[in-house]
């Protein structure tokens, strides 16, 4: 990776196209682009599917910026520099729920469909080139363009297989997560880890023979051949664009079929199970939304342990952005698919597990950031989470209380609830623990580490008299 000038950050996700580099400049997302792919941008503003997509807001809206911007790479200066419109919090593909990554893939292959019309193709096909507004996905990843060689197939198909297809079939017919296996490598699943699943009848269930085990065994099959032997094979036997474009129909079609409506979830029924009473629901409320207009209109705000998103929406009233994350993938898929009803654009549903978040990935760590580094929010919404990660996941509280400051921007607030030893809630995570195991988890011991990382602005103890809400203002 080349080193970059003061104040212009690359992004390490692109270091793998160095025709197409990503910076960051203060608050501007940039690209710089080698000739080739400075006369393909060109020709792409000049076609007739692109700004149509753009004006639609399934592509991300990029423009010509002035090419001093980012200084030259080792070697000949940019031929062109573009701006990109900036996502308000990028995300993985392993953070989505189900019904997330099936709603991208089928954007990603409308995309497709309507280049290949126009001549034009996407030399990638990973799910990490879509990103979301709310629940709009968008399609980031201008540089993937490009225009289409008769006779070629997809070069970005096995990626999408990878990414996109293999998880979904994973999870659509089978009934397993595709979460962990998707986190655990950037490239996405390959085809020889997921065929011992499909074996039997399974391999006639939609989209596994043809995608599955035969792209897996002429995966086999030409793994001495070159890229040029394979294409040239190809189009001696005919292989058109007729047929790349009935073959992505093909795939779109298979995807929108897919489907999984979870089985029933402990933490889908929690906002009735919890013991709420309507007082303590009603004052929560009313403080959460204090503490949200207190001060500066919150640029993000991340609300951990979401569930269905009813104090996430009430963030959403007082700030540009919202990330709901919640562990339960069934949980985000529903509050997703009610999120996308709804038409939301500002509020963001992942699955995270908060005692395990995303760490850092690919390329030495580094090509995907962790959800730390992504997360400097300008208010942190810790409700009924505490418990859970002290008690329920053995951390320590003071690693908790320095946990949520890290997540925090100089000067943000976190707003934190603080569920008592006695509460019912705690008494059934205690129940299930060795007697005195956690003598430190107790309101005074909170409060202090409260204060001993910021200021300590507002307290309410709610009417059940077992919780008690903080809004704690970072380095105050």
């Amino acid at each position: 990776m080349t080193t970059s000038p003061p104040g212009v950050r690359a992004e390490p996700a692109s270091f793998r196209d160095p025709a197409n580099r990503v910076f960051h400049l203060g608050d501007d997302v940039l690209r710089g682009l080698d000739a080739q792919a400075a006369e393909h941008w060109r020709a792409l503003t000049a076609s007739a599917f692109f700004p149509t997509l753009v004006a639609a807001g399934k592509v991300c809206p990029t423009e010509d910026a002035p090419s001093a911007l980012v200084p030259a790479a080792v070697g000949a200066p940019w031929a062109a520099v573009l701006r990109h419109e900036r996502i308000p919090f990028v995300s993985h593909p392993y953070e989505w729920s189900f019904t997330m990554l099936r709603d991208a893939a089928l954007l990603h292959l409308e995309i497709l469909r309507d280049a290949l019309a126009d001549g034009f193709t996407t030399k990638d096909g990973s799910a990490y080139n879509l990103q979301w507004r709310g629940a709009d996905p968008v399609f980031i990843d201008i540089g993937s363009f490009e225009p289409v060689r008769d006779g070629e197939p997809w070069a970005g198909y096995r990626q999408f297989c990878q990414t996109v297809l293999y998880p979904l079939l994973l999870t659509a017919h089978l009934g397993v997560d595709f979460q962990p296996l998707l986190r655990a490598r950037v490239d996405g699943i390959e085809a020889d880890q997921l065929r011992p699943l499909f074996g039997g009848a399974r391999r006639l269930r939609p989209g596994v023979l043809t995608h599955l085990h035969l792209h897996g065994a002429m995966q086999q099959r030409h793994a001495e051949a070159s890229t040029s032997d394979v294409r040239a094979q190809l189009r001696a036997a005919g292989y058109s664009r007729e047929l790349l474009l009935a073959t992505v129909r093909g795939i779109e079609k298979l995807v929108r079929r897919l489907d999984r409506r979870p089985p029933a979830s402990h933490w889908a029924d929690y906002q009735r199970t919890c013991g709420y009473s309507a007082r303590d629901r009603a004052a929560k409320e009313q403080f959460v939304a204090a503490a949200l207009t207190a001060g500066v209109r919150p640029r993000l705000v991340l609300d951990l342990g979401a569930n269905d998103g009813r104090y996430a929406r009430i963030a959403a009233e007082h700030a540009d952005y919202v990330v709901a994350v919640e562990q339960d993938p069934a949980v985000v898929d529903d509050l997703y698919r009610a999120l996308r009803a709804e038409g939301q654009r500002r509020i963001l549903p992942l699955v995270l597990d908060l005692a395990d978040p995303s760490p850092g990935g690919g390329w030495r760590g580094a090509e995907r950031a962790g959800f730390a580094e992504r997360a400097s929010a300008d208010a942190v919404l810790a409700l009924a989470v505490v418990h859970h990660l002290a008690i329920g996941r053995n951390v320590p509280l003071p690693e908790v209380v320095d946990w949520l400051v890290g997540l925090t921007a100089p000067g943000g607030a976190v707003v934190v609830e603080f569920v008592h030893p006695e509460d019912p809630m705690a008494l059934r995570l205690l129940a299930n623990k060795p007697d005195g195991l956690f003598p430190n988890y107790r309101r005074d011991a909170f409060e202090r580490l409260l204060a001993a990382s910021g200021r300590i602005a507002d307290r309410l103890e709610l009417p059940s008299g077992t919780r008690t809400l903080y809004r704690t203002v970072m380095g105050g």
